[in-house]
């Protein structure tokens, strides 16, 4: 049978319309099921703390369970690539951080690109890191400390969680600046039964893993690495106060596999951006030295990139090579 060619146009319109009002509806259902947010990052870390009040805030207005799940290793890349691994269907989420701008240069060989496989959904939080040293290190301020390190190269170690982490970056990137000489010391345990017992003396922690310490006076804070003194100690100034220039933000968002309808992606950063004008997670989160950054997914992209492209210049320039 042979169609009128108005009819056959008008089925040929509604056909091509058919997948995008396919994804429109599954954006309006979305989710219908359990959502695994992978955190790279073993449990207690920040970003896993960060996961867990996001998710709960997500299971709390959609109406399922957003389950976190820890994927540790290789620097966060195990968890990464099981993401990457995954249908772009909206329901396998990671937790994408600092680490994975670091990466990128890092590894010789990745079994993905993280800027290319990885679509920016949202970002959540910058988290503030302090420099802290140990009491016996006679060094009050920044610039107590620099003097100090000039007179003893090589005799100070500051530790890590590994070779990539922020807390090795953000002390290389220190190191550069300022000309000093610290030999970095990576643990792959928690490094502060050392650095509370003085065999390592400085670290570049997270004000969420450190905050007790220095209150109690086990750990001095010389200052804070980000942009902005940290509402949670705000008597310590910034490290740029001292070394202008100077800034170094942990920072947590939500990423998903590429292709991920783009519906999907614009309800969750629109979910989530309302999530963090919340009164009570955006205190939760204050209390974890950590402040809300909300962002469209394009500027999430944006940020990403420039963070890379921020750390390639220090993996490169102090030639660091992943443990």
């Amino acid at each position: 049978m042979k169609l009128p060619r108005r009819t056959f146009l008008h089925l040929a319109a509604g056909a091509a319309a058919l997948p995008a009002l396919s994804r429109f509806a599954c954006a309006l259902d979305y989710p219908t099921r359990p959502v695994r947010l992978i955190v790279g990052l073993p449990p207690a870390a920040a970003a896993d703390t960060v996961a867990r009040l996001i998710g709960q805030w997500l299971s709390e207005r959609f109406g399922q369970q957003f389950i976190v799940e820890n994927r540790p290793g290789a620097g966060s890349n195990i968890g990464t690539e099981v993401v990457v691994r995954a249908p772009p269907d909206g329901y396998t989420l990671l937790m994408a951080v600092t680490a994975n701008a670091v990466n990128a240069t890092l590894y010789e060989k990745l079994n993905f690109n993280f800027i290319r496989d990885i679509a920016p959904v949202a970002s959540i939080v910058a988290t503030t890191y302090v420099m802290v040293v140990h009491p016996s290190v006679p060094a009050q301020t920044i610039t107590e400390f620099i003097a100090y390190a000039k007179a003893n190269p090589g005799n100070i170690n500051f530790a890590s969680t590994g070779s990539g982490s922020g807390t090795h970056v953000f002390g290389e990137l220190f190191k550069m600046m300022t000309g000093i000489n610290m030999v970095h010391v990576p643990y792959r345990a928690s490094f502060y039964p050392d650095l509370l017992g003085g065999q390592v003396q400085a670290a570049f922690v997270t004000t969420i893993s450190s905050i007790a310490y220095v209150r109690t006076g086990k750990l001095r804070a010389l200052a804070v690495t980000t942009a902005t003194r940290s509402g949670v100690l705000p008597d310590i100034p910034t490290v740029g106060e001292f070394v202008p220039g100077y800034e170094a933000s942990g920072w947590e968002g939500i990423g998903a596999p590429k292709n991920t309808p783009v519906e999907i992606i614009d309800k969750l950063n629109d979910t989530i951006n309302a999530a963090l004008v919340d009164s009570k997670l955006k205190a939760r989160f204050a209390d974890l030295g950590a402040e809300p950054i909300p962002m469209t997914p394009a500027a999430f992209g944006k940020f990403i990139g420039d963070e890379t492209h921020k750390w390639a210049k220090v993996v490169r320039a102090a030639h660091l090579n992943a443990d």
